[in-house]
């Protein structure tokens, strides 16, 4: 892999600092640079493509040519760079589109240096069960359940193992009691090991109420509660850069596509394939709620 080295820019008082990313960064010669030069200092989304247009690492920013040449810039992503020939982009009118965007290539184009994000059926999720001594936090599974339409989940795993080791966590944290929250065998009336290393409240062996436990376990729950889709259909989520306009569409934490509303530009509307999508959701989720977005009910 051979790079172009830009000069560094010099005065009479010395070298001046590089506040241009373009006048800044190493090129390296095997990519094409007309691709390079093309990209706009917009939002959207990039993809680094190989010699057989294979899809290497899909990318998103504000500003797509900034970020793509610091990916340039960056040793660590060196094998990356070594496999790339060319460059391209999709422009998007604002971030959530391209966040929406990258998110659904990388989960339909499954590029070679990108992380894999999680598939739907993987996904799983703590549900509060009545046991025979109080709420027991159980796994469940998206394959089993709507976690768009399912009140009272608590977390969003890759893994079994994972949401357990996370449940081990709350547990020592808020000394609670790991016979009455599924971690252990308990015996009735008989202190689990914690309790006796004061890691434990007691609710194993009545030195605290079973109510009482319930509800701290409860609350050491909420700050991870999975939010239902708070409205009866689907959402349009306006965005408008340089005049253009699109309308993302969302339905139950599921991207479905986007509305390009540029002059002669047909309505793009991917099929919805259905069902909770955990990236879509940390997305969208905060910037919902709070207001952040300008949001359109969509006709059904």
């Amino acid at each position: 892999m051979s790079f172009i080295v830009m000069p560094p820019r010099i005065s009479a008082v010395g070298l001046l600092p590089m506040l241009n990313p373009a006048s800044s960064f190493v090129y390296p010669t095997h990519i094409d640079r007309d691709s390079i030069d093309a990209l706009p200092s917009r939002p959207g989304i990039y993809i680094f493509r190989d010699e057989n247009d294979r899809p290497l690492y899909i990318g998103k920013s504000v500003n797509i040519r900034s970020r793509v040449l610091s990916h340039l810039r960056t040793p660590e992503e060196a094998r990356m760079l070594e496999q790339s020939r060319y460059v391209e982009f999709q422009r998007t009118a604002g971030e959530i589109g391209a966040l929406l965007l990258e998110s659904k290539l990388i989960k339909d184009m499954q590029p070679l240096h990108n992380k894999k994000l999680l598939r739907r059926r993987e996904m799983c999720t703590f549900r509060l069960q009545p046991g025979p001594r109080g709420l027991v936090p159980e796994v469940v599974f998206a394959r089993d359940h709507d976690f768009a339409r399912t009140d009272g989940l608590f977390g969003l795993f890759a893994t079994r193992r994972a949401a357990v080791e996370r449940l081990r966590e709350i547990v020592l944290e808020h000394r609670l009691c790991p016979a009455l929250t599924g971690l252990e065998s308990a015996v009735r009336g008989r202190a689990c090991f914690a309790h006796q290393i004061a890691r434990c409240a007691g609710a194993c062996c009545g030195a605290e109420s079973v109510e009482l436990h319930d509800a701290r376990l409860l609350a050491a729950l909420q700050h991870m509660r999975v939010v239902v889709w708070p409205y009866p259909g689907a959402v349009g989520i306006e965005e408008e850069c340089d005049g253009w306009r699109q309308t993302h569409i969302v339905d139950h934490w599921f991207y479905v596509g986007t509305i390009d509303h540029r002059k002669g530009g047909r309505p793009v509307r991917r099929p919805a394939k259905g069902g909770f999508d955990v990236d879509a959701y940390k997305i969208l989720v905060k910037p919902m709620l709070s207001g952040e977005l300008r949001l359109k009910p969509m006709k059904s």
